[in-house]
C-alpha cells in the first residue's frame, strides 16, 4: 500500500455554524476549558479496564496533581484578574469572571469522578490483596504495631496547635494538609479548638502488618485521630474535619533584579505564602470548625469543595507498589541504536558517521547523559555548552558539567532560573556548577529559556569539530523515561554554528544573525512557521498536493490558528496530534472543514513537537520539509521565551520522523481521542483487522531507522510508504 488507512479515510463531514462564530471568537475554544478536557482523558484512563491496576491508580494520582498545578496557577491568574478589575476577554470572547465559573463547575465534576473512580479502584485492589482501611476495620494486634509506628515514627515531628487568642492561627503551606478539632475537656467540659498539621515529610499511608501477598494502609489522618488522647491528654473529640490547602503559586520577578538567583530564592518564599486559591475539606464538618477555617483562610463559599471520600488524591501514588509487578505495566528496557553499539559506545564515532534521531523513552536517555560524560573525560575536548530548564536534584548531566569544568575544559551552562515548580533545583544546580568552575548564565529576565541544546567543541587533527544535540524535551533522565521526546545527534557545521549563534544569544543579548538551519523564538520561529503554513497553502491554489502534519502538547495560539484556518480554506489537508489544550475548531465549514485533531493518551506522556510540510508533494514524501522543535504553538512559546525550530536534512532521519513517528500517530487508534466541533473528545475505537492500533506498543517493539547498525535491525514495517 502507497499510504496508511487513515490516510485512505475520508475527514469527518464537516459541521455548519452561523458566520458570525466562523469570523468571531466561536472560532477558538477556550483555553482553560479546554485543559481539563485533556485532564479528563487523563482520568478516564484510571478507570480503563486494559490499563493495568496500580497504572490506574498512577493516572487517578496524576490527575489530582495536574489539578492541583492548573488550580494554584491558571485559576490564580484569573481570579488576579477579576480582583484587579480586569475586563479583558479571552480568544474566545469570555471575560476571567466567567471562566472562573465554568472552571469551578467543571472541576467539581471532575472532582467527583475522581472519587467514583477511587471507589472502584479500591474494590479491585481489595480484591488483589491491596487494602485501605479505616480505624473501623482494625485488629488487636494492627492497634499495637500502630501504637509502636505512632510514638517512634510519627509523634516526634507533630505539633498540635490550639486556636485561642494566645495562639493565633498558623500558617498552612500551599498543598498543605490539616485536621481541624474541636475538642473537650473531660475535667470541666470546656472546649478547645485546635489544629493538627499533618507533616509532608511522612508517608501518607501506614503500612499495617498483613500476610504474604497481601497489602494493608491506613491513612495517616486516621492514624492522628486514633491517637489523639496522646496529643490532647484529658480531652475527648467532640468533632472535627481535614481540609487540604491550594495556594497562588504564580512567581513574581523585579524587572530590574541586580542578582537574580537572590530575586528567585525571595520569591519562591513569597510563593509559598500565596494566597489561598482553593480549600478542600471533608463532607460534614462541625459548623463552627468550617467558619473558623474560612474566615482564618480567607476564602469564599465558592472556593470551599466538601469532599465525601479521600483528600488529597495526589498522595495515591505511594501506593504503586512496585512489589506487584502483576499489577503495572510490562516491564520495558529501552534500547541502545545498533549503531552505537557497533562503535563500541563510542558516541563521537556514531554521530560522526551519520546524523541520529534517539526516538525517548524507546531509545535510552542514558545516550544524552554519556554524550556530555565522554566529552568531560576527553582529552580532545576543549569546551561543552549546555542548556538546563528542567533537571533532576541528582541530575548526572550536572555532574558531567562539573567534571569537566574541574578537568579545565570551558563549560557554559544556560540554567533557567524560571522553569516552573523546578526553581529551587536550578539555583541548587547552578550553585553547584559555579563551585565547580563552569560559566553559569541566566538568560533572559522577560523570556524563559526553554531551548534544548548542548555543543562540544573537539578537537580532531588540525580542525575542531562541533557535536551538537538537539532536543525536544527537557535534560532529566527520570522524566525521560516516560515522556516521548526526540534527541538529535549531528556534527554538521551549519547546525553547530546555529547552536553556537543561539548560545551567543543566551550569554551576551546579541541577536543572531545568517542562522543557516534554524530558526527561534522570540525572534524568527512564528514568522517561520506562518510562512510555512502559508506556503502549503499556495500549493493547494496552485492545484498541487498540499498537506500538514503536526504533533506537539498544545495549540492556542490565535495567529496560527487563523494561519491554518487558511489553509484549510485553500483546500490544506491538516492532521494535528494535540495531546493537551487546543483552541482550534476542527470539522467547521468554511473554516476547518480540512483539519483533523486527535490526542494521545497513554502508557507514555507524549511531549516531542514535530511539524512537517508536503511542500507541494503532500505527505508522506521524501521532498517533505521536517522541522522538530522545543515550543509549542503558544502565545508563551512563540513570542517569550527563547526556543528551537529545526528543520531535518538527513533522508533517513526524515524517513524516521515521517513514516514512523508521525504515521504511527495518526495511525493509533487504542490510545487515541478524536476532537469533534462542539469541544468534545470521543475515544476512536475502530478495530482494524480484529486488533487497535497501539502507536506505544509499535515504537517499543520496532527498532528506530537512524540508529540501525551494521547488523541490519529487521525492517521497520511502515505504517506509510514513501512517494517518489
Amino acid at each position: 500500500m502507497t499510504q496508511a488507512d487513515f490516510l485512505k479515510a475520508p475527514f469527518p463531514a464537516p459541521v455548519a455554524l452561523p458566520d458570525s462564530e466562523i469570523t468571531g471568537p466561536g472560532r477558538f475554544f477556550n483555553r482553560e476549558l479546554s485543559w481539563l478536557a485533556f485532564n479528563w482523558r487523563v482520568l478516564d484512563e484510571a478507570a480503563n479496564p486494559l490499563v493495568p491496576l496500580m497504572e490506574r491508580l498512577r493516572f487517578l494520582s496524576i490527575s489530582a496533581t495536574n489539578l492541583d498545578e492548573f488550580f494554584t496557577v491558571r485559576v490564580a491568574g484569573l481570579r488576579a484578574l477579576v480582583r484587579t478589575g480586569n475586563a479583558g476577554f479571552s480568544e474566545d470572547g469570555r471575560k476571567p469572571a466567567e471562566q472562573l465559573v465554568l472552571i469551578h463547575a467543571d472541576a467539581r465534576k471532575l472532582m467527583q469522578r475522581q472519587q467514583t473512580v477511587l471507589n472502584g479502584l479500591k474494590r479491585e485492589m481489595e480484591a488483589t490483596g491491596i487494602c485501605i482501611v479505616t480505624r473501623s476495620k482494625l485488629t488487636a494486634a494492627d492497634l499495637r504495631h500502630l501504637e509502636a509506628h505512632f510514638l517512634h515514627k510519627v509523634f516526634p515531628v507533630l505539633s498540635p496547635l490550639a486556636i485561642d487568642p494566645a495562639h493565633p492561627f498558623p500558617f498552612i503551606p500551599n498543598t498543605g494538609f490539616s485536621l481541624a478539632l474541636e475538642l473537650e475537656r473531660l475535667s470541666d467540659h470546656r472546649t478547645l479548638k485546635a489544629l493538627l498539621p499533618i507533616p509532608q515529610q511522612i508517608a501518607r499511608f501506614v503500612p499495617l502488618p498483613a500476610k504474604a501477598g497481601a497489602h494493608r494502609f491506613l491513612p495517616l489522618e486516621e492514624l492522628l485521630l486514633l491517637h489523639l488522647n496522646m496529643l490532647f491528654p484529658g480531652y475527648t473529640d467532640r468533632g472535627h474535619c481535614a481540609f487540604r490547602v491550594l495556594r497562588d503559586s504564580d512567581l513574581e520577578v523585579e524587572d530590574e533584579a541586580e542578582d537574580l538567583v537572590r530575586e528567585f530564592e525571595t520569591a519562591l518564599k513569597r510563593r509559598r505564602r500565596g494566597e489561598v486559591i482553593r480549600l478542600k475539606m471533608t463532607a460534614g464538618a462541625p459548623a463552627d470548625l468550617r467558619a473558623l477555617i474560612m474566615e482564618e483562610l480567607h476564602v469564599t463559599e465558592a472556593e470551599v469543595v466538601e469532599v465525601k471520600g479521600l483528600l488529597g488524591i495526589a498522595d495515591l501514588k505511594e501506593l504503586v507498589l512496585s512489589s506487584r509487578p502483576d499489577l503495572l505495566w510490562p516491564p520495558f528496557v529501552p534500547r541502545v541504536p545498533e549503531r552505537v553499539q557497533d562503535h563500541e559506545g563510542d558516541l563521537f564515532a556514531a554521530i560522526k558517521q551519520k546524523d541520529m534521531l534517539l526516538h525517548h523513552p524507546y531509545e535510552t536517555f542514558d545516550l544524552v547523559i554519556r554524550f556530555l560524560e565522554q566529552a568531560a573525560r576527553d582529552p580532545n575536548v576543549l569546551a561543552i555548552k549546555q542548556t538546563l530548564y528542567r533537571t533532576s536534584w541528582d541530575s548526572p548531566i550536572v555532574s558531567a558539567l562539573c567534571e569537566a569544568a574541574e578537568a579545565g575544559k570551558s563549560v557554559t551552562a544556560l540554567v533557567e532560573l524560571k522553569a516552573r515548580f523546578d526553581e529551587a533545583a536550578n539555583i541548587r544546580q547552578s550553585r553547584r556548577l559555579e563551585r565547580s568552575g563552569a560559566h553559569v548564565v541566566y538568560g533572559f529576565i522577560h523570556y524563559k529559556t526553554h531551548a534544548k541544546i548542548s555543543t562540544v567543541v573537539r578537537r580532531e587533527g588540525e580542525n575542531l569539530v562541533t557535536y551538537t544535540h538537539y532536543g525536544t524535551g527537557n535534560y532529566h533522565p527520570i522524566t525521560a523515561r516516560i515522556y516521548t521526546d526526540l534527541s538529535f545527534f549531528t556534527c554538521d557545521p551549519a547546525l553547530g554554528r546555529d547552536a553556537t549563534k543561539v548560545f551567543n544569544y543566551l550569554s551576551g543579548y546579541v541577536q543572531p544573525e545568517g542562522l543557516e538551519n534554524l530558526a527561534i523564538s522570540p525572534i524568527s520561529l512564528k514568522p517561520r512557521l506562518l510562512e510555512l503554513i502559508g506556503a502549503e497553502a499556495d500549493h493547494a491554489r496552485a492545484g498541487r498536493p498540499a498537506e500538514i502534519w503536526a504533533k506537539m502538547n498544545s495549540l492556542i495560539d490565535p495567529e496560527v490558528i487563523d494561519a491554518l484556518y487558511a489553509a484549510s480554506q485553500a483546500g490544506v489537508k491538516i492532521s494535528l496530534v494535540i495531546r493537551g489544550i487546543c483552541g482550534l475548531r476542527p470539522g467547521i465549514k468554511g473554516l476547518s472543514e480540512n483539519v483533523r485533531v486527535k490526542s494521545i493518551v497513554g502508557r507514555f506522556l507524549e511531549h516531542s513537537r514535530i511539524v512537517c510540510f508536503g511542500s507541494g508533494h503532500g505527505l508522506p514524501s521524501k521532498q517533505a520539509r521536517v522541522f522538530f522543535s522545543s515550543a509549542d504553538w503558544m502565545g508563551r512559546n512563540l513570542t517569550r521565551r527563547v526556543e528551537t525550530l529545526v528543520e531535518v536534512h538527513n533522508d533517513t532521519v526524515k524517513a524516521q520522523i515521517v513514516s514512523q513517528i508521525m504515521a504511527a500517530n495518526l495511525a493509533d487508534e487504542a490510545q487515541s481521542w478524536v476532537l469533534h466541533p462542539d469541544g468534545t473528545t470521543v475515544r476512536e475505537l475502530q478495530p482494524r483487522d480484529g486488533k487497535l492500533f497501539a502507536c506505544h506498543t509499535f515504537f517499543m517493539e520496532n527498532p528506530s531507522l537512524s540508529g540501525r547498525g551494521t547488523a541490519g535491525a529487521k525492517d521497520v514495517p511502515k505504517l506509510a510508504a514513501l512517494k517518489e
